[in-house]
């Protein structure tokens, strides 16, 4: 009901979202020939997640990185706790470890369009981004350093720079329908 909803009211679609939807899905067709519609590989979501090691000293580091990374992915970040008790590495049961959120639909394709256009061109000494990290069954994870490449961090009120992994899932099931989907999308992958 609610699909039907959204076309009749003309509701408004992400930039990537609506050039998929027109050009890229036409484009990967003819390109990997495939003749089923469903086969065609789409972007299934993204999930954010950071790591906050230094947060077995003080638990409210997890909390400001949950709140950065809300900022950054638009919708609210979980905090990630550990399972069972460590002793070597000082973690508690149910201590805060880090966050994570996960991204579908309009919130994903946003994400993705600030990612490749505004938040790793900021990224000091950027060659590209490596061919290697896909895991074989159509999905790219890369990390980034720094999060304070995407604007919406305040620089000035960022106690600590925290790093961050970016797993991208596609419906595509190789490496070679995932790789030419994130090409038509722009993504910055280095050729080898």
């Amino acid at each position: 009901m609610a699909a039907k909803k959204e076309a009749t009211t003309g509701a408004y679609k992400p930039r990537l979202q609506a050039d998929y939807e027109a050009r890229i899905k036409k484009q990967l067709a003819e390109k990997l020939g495939l003749k089923n519609v469903h086969e065609i590989p789409a972007l299934d979501k993204i999930v954010l997640n950071m790591g906050v090691g230094d947060s077995t000293q003080d638990s409210r580091k997890a909390a400001q990185a949950a709140e950065d990374l809300t900022r950054i992915a638009g919708q609210r970040a979980v905090v990630t706790r550990a399972k069972k008790s460590i002793a070597t590495f000082k973690v508690r049961e149910n201590m805060p470890l880090g966050c994570k959120v996960t991204l579908r639909k309009k919130r994903m394709y946003e994400f993705l369009d600030r990612l490749i256009n505004v938040a790793l061109p900021r990224v000091r000494d950027f060659r590209g981004l490596s061919p290697r990290s896909f895991d074989g069954q159509g999905n790219y994870a890369l990390g980034i350093k720094e999060h304070i490449i995407f604007p919406e961090i305040d620089f000035d009120k960022v106690e600590k720079i925290r790093g961050m992994d970016i797993v991208i899932c596609t419906t595509a099931k190789n490496k070679e329908g995932a790789l030419a989907l994130l090409k038509e999308f722009n993504m910055p992958i280095r050729d080898r």
